[in-house]
């Protein structure tokens, strides 16, 4: 199956497990305890290699991820929606999606609040001036308050990604090294 085939196929599986996600998390009125269990959730699966695997590898049978979700929920204290929804993404062998199902919440939560959501990439944290800052020049080009979700990649080197929708403004020093190096290949 193509690149293209296989993301958009996992952006409609995140976004429609994301939505279901969303609306149970409205009715239970916890749609902030919601989203700093996702990025608690999301953290997780950055810092660890196992459990990255755990989720993209199609080796493991859905019975084998169910059990390991399930041992992982518990000892990290997902309870509640979030445990029983990984429990139900598992066993519907759809843990490969879980980091756009996280991403795709942010957004319906964002849309709920009445604004948009931005996925930052940043080659350092940021602190609370940078963010206030960055928030104001996406409010300044999107019309709209900007809620922000930031992830460190000290591969960049210098600058940002900052993906809001379909844009992508691509400000890293990695890139533009790039950029560079291709162009120093044309000229000699």
């Amino acid at each position: 199956m193509p690149v293209a085939d296989t993301s958009s196929l996992i952006s409609g599986v995140a976004e429609r497990y994301a939505s279901s996600l969303f609306d149970l998390a409205l009715e239970a009125n916890s749609t902030d305890a919601i989203g700093a269990e996702l990025t608690r959730l999301e953290t997780l699966i950055s810092e660890s290699e196992d459990f990255r695997r755990l989720i993209t590898s199609p080796v493991f049978s859905a019975e084998d991820q169910l059990k390991a979700i399930s041992a992982i929920a518990d000892k990290a204290g997902f309870k509640g929606l979030v445990g029983n929804f990984l429990r139900v993404v598992a066993g519907n062998r759809r843990l490969f999606a879980v980091p756009g199902i996280i991403r795709a919440y942010r957004v319906f939560d964002a849309r709920h609040r009445g604004e948009v959501s931005a996925e930052v990439t940043s080659a350092h944290a940021l602190n609370a001036e940078q963010e206030t800052e960055l928030k104001a020049a996406l409010k300044s080009v999107t019309g709209k308050d900007v809620a922000i979700h930031v992830t460190v990649d000290p591969s960049l080197m210098g600058g940002l990604i900052v993906k809001v929708g379909s844009r992508q403004i691509d400000t890293s020093l990695r890139s533009k090294l790039s950029t560079l190096k291709l162009a120093l290949k044309e000229v000699g």
